[in-house]
C-alpha cells in the first residue's frame, strides 16, 4: 500500500491528514519542519509527499520541491482556494488538492498520481489501463468504479491480468483456477469469462480478447 509523507508545520492539519489517510489504511509518516527531511536521512521509503503549501512558507515550498525532484519523490501540494490565481505550475509539484480536504478526493488524487508516475511498479495492485486489481484487499475497479466479483471470477481475472498479451488456453485456465481434479469441462471457463466481461467491460473499456479455438488473453494496453 502507498507510503505517504506529510509535511506541514500545522499540527492541526497534520492530524487531519494523518487521520484521513490512516482511515483508508495508508501508511503515513509526518514532519513539521522541512529541515527534518535531510536530518532524518529519509530512512523510510516513501511513495509520495503531501506538502502543505498553505502553512509552509513560499520560499521553503520551493526548497522542498527541489529536494523532492532530486529524490524522485512525487509531490501533491495542498492549496488554499485563494491561492489558485497565483499558483505557478512551473514550481514542480506533480498535482494539487484544495482545502478543505475531502477524504475521497485526496485518496483518488494520491492513487491517480502514483499510477501516472509509477505505473505497474505498485507491488499490491495489478493494472491494465483503467482496470485495477488490489491483490491485498481483493478489490477490483474500472476507472474508479468498484466491481463486485465472485472469488472464481476474481481468480480468473487476476491470472489473465498477471500476463497481458499472453494467451491462456481453456485447459490451462481450468487447471489453474479450478484445479486439476475439477470434473467440469472447459465450458465452465467460457461461462465465467462471459460473466466477467459483463462486469468489467463497457462501450469504453474492453480488456479480454477471445482467441478462437484456443482460449483467452488480457489485452496489453501498453503496446
Amino acid at each position: 500500500m502507498p507510503n505517504v509523507l506529510v509535511l506541514s508545520p500545522s499540527q492541526k492539519r497534520r492530524e487531519q491528514v494523518v487521520s484521513l489517510l490512516q482511515d483508508e489504511k495508508l501508511v503515513v509518516a509526518h514532519l513539521s519542519d522541512a529541515s527534518d527531511l535531510t536530518a532524518s536521512g529519509n530512512e523510510d521509503t516513501h511513495d509520495i509527499m503531501l506538502l502543505d503549501a498553505i502553512a509552509v512558507p513560499a520560499k521553503l515550498v520551493l526548497e522542498v520541491l527541489s529536494w523532492c525532484r532530486d529524490e524522485k519523490l512525487p509531490v501533491l501540494v495542498v492549496l488554499d482556494q485563494n491561492a489558485m490565481g497565483t499558483y505557478d505550475v512551473a514550481q514542480g509539484a506533480d498535482d494539487f488538492v484544495l482545502e478543505p480536504l475531502q477524504s475521497r478526493e485526496l485518496i483518488a488524487r494520491i492513487n491517480q498520481l502514483l499510477w501516472r508516475l509509477k505505473g505497474k511498479q505498485g507491488k499490491d495492485i495489478l493494472r491494465v489501463g483503467d482496470l485495477a486489481i488490489d491483490q491485498e484487499r481483493y478489490e477490483v475497479s474500472v476507472a474508479g468504479r468498484s466491481v463486485v466479483l465472485t472469488f472464481k471470477e476474481y481468480e480468473l481475472l487476476s491470472l489473465l491480468a498477471s500476463s497481458p498479451g499472453r494467451v491462456f488456453t481453456r485447459d490451462i485456465l481450468l487447471s489453474k483456477v479450478w484445479g486439476y481434479d475439477y470434473f467440469g469441462g472447459t465450458r465452465t471457463v467460457d461461462v465465467h469469462v462471459r460473466r466477467l466481461r459483463s462486469k468489467i467491460e463497457d462501450a469504453r473499456h474492453t480488456f479480454i480478447e477471445t482467441i478462437w479455438n484456443v482460449g483467452y488473453r488480457m489485452k496489453d494496453l501498453e503496446e
